[in-house]
């Protein structure tokens, strides 16, 4: 089954906690603080892979964090940061967050987003030594990662895709072109989720094209689960408009040309091919005569008998336009990250701190420990039920 949709949870790894360490070394009774601050958390990061081609994987696992880092460690010695999960997912993959914005789009091989930073480690008690305060007994808790729920779309990525209504022989024809088997049948919706084949020539060149499930009058509105369907149309640079022979075939154009408009992203002005198939079922050949400046070749074949598929596969190399050149994926970087709506920095905003077997809460404002959120991060940092927790200058047991 092609998987086009997926749904994930993401959460970055929490960071490690910042040691509370002291120097101990024969003949210096009194060393000073050296405890090293804890390793940050693992991201979360989606990778295009080019051998990936649906979204099966994230049907059967939906769940993904990042390893936690290191907890700090006495001698100054920083914590391990934790390990960061990839997820590979095929080139073409969006990323909606739970409102429905779009703030991924990897549309290339090789592109790389972070989608849950993991949190910042804990810092050690060296790094709380004042001039007045020389000896801290204080060491600050790793922060949780970042956690959200995506969706995850593919919209594929063709040099050319078949289009049309059911029936008019579009997977005959990819066979006959490709490499790509799909199912083929006498009666309407044999495709029922969208197919790529190659399409190779004897001096080597090759291009893809894929199979999408047949249109339906009212496919923009989403009849037929057309609306789905017409979004794997947007990333092909040309179409190869199937229409049966034995049909009136302006009509079946114009029905088709409709959805196109209707449903917008640019796909009424993609250059199209019209290829007349079923060719040995009628009496003569068919004609499509139009001044269309979207029309650059019409082609009359047959899927069964093989008639026209040389003259196909020739047009179809000769009217590919150019592909809009994108820059290619830099080493380490964020490669097509689209982001809607813009994000605050991140800070340490609430932190906790170990001090004497105590908790102590900074940046809590007027929060107690009825709140929910500081309770659980407060579990989250280890504390357990009687253990002193304090609060600007209250304190409390925690519950």
């Amino acid at each position: 089954m092609f998987h086009d949709r997926a749904r994930i949870y993401v959460e970055g790894g929490r960071g490690g906690d910042g040691s509370l360490s002291f120097r101990r070394e024969k003949y210096v009774p009194r060393g000073g603080p050296d405890g090293g601050d804890g390793g940050k958390g693992g991201d979360v990061v989606l990778v295009t892979d080019r051998d990936r081609r649906d979204l099966g994987y994230f049907a059967r696992t939906q769940r993904f964090k990042g390893g936690r880092g290191r907890h700090g460690e006495g001698s100054n010695r920083r914590g391990a940061e934790g390990e960061s999960v990839e997820l590979e997912v095929p080139a073409g993959t969006q990323v909606f967050d739970s409102e429905g914005r779009l703030l991924v789009d990897l549309a290339h091989d090789g592109a790389r987003a972070v989608v849950a930073r993991g949190g910042l480690g804990g810092l050690g008690n060296r790094r709380f030594v004042t001039p007045t305060e020389q000896a801290p007994r204080v060491a600050e808790v790793g922060q949780p990662g970042e956690s959200a729920e995506l969706d995850l779309r593919l919209k594929l990525l063709a040099d050319a895709a078949f289009l049309g209504f059911p029936n008019a022989g579009k997977s005959s024809l990819l066979r006959r072109l490709s490499n790509a088997k799909p199912k083929v049948a006498e009666y309407p919706f044999t495709t029922v989720a969208p197919v790529l084949g190659t399409v190779e020539l004897p001096d080597g060149r090759q291009l893809t094209v894929a199979d999408v499930p047949g249109l339906l009058e009212g496919a923009s509105e989403g009849v037929g689960l057309g609306d789905e369907f017409l979004a794997h149309l947007e990333r092909a640079r040309l179409f190869l408009h199937v229409i049966d022979s034995t049909e009136e075939p302006h009509a079946r154009f114009t029905a088709i040309d409709r959805e196109l408009v209707a449903y917008g992203a640019g796909l009424a002005e993609r250059p199209q091919v019209i290829v007349l198939n079923k060719l040995d079922l009628v009496d003569s050949p068919p004609t499509f005569g139009s001044d269309d400046p979207r029309v650059v070749g019409v082609v009359s074949v047959s899927a069964a008998t093989g008639e026209g598929i040389d003259v196909l596969k020739r047009t179809l190399f000769e009217s590919v336009p150019d592909a809009v050149p994108v820059p290619a994926a830099r080493p380490e970087e964020l490669a097509d990250f689209l982001v809607y709506h813009p994000q605050p920095p991140r800070r340490r905003g609430l932190r906790i701190f170990r001090a004497d077997g105590a908790f102590r809460v900074s940046g809590a404002g007027e929060a107690t420990l009825a709140d929910e959120a500081l309770r659980e991060a407060l579990r989250a940092a280890g504390a357990r039920p009687g253990d002193p927790v304090m609060v600007g200058d209250r304190t409390f047991p925690f519950e």
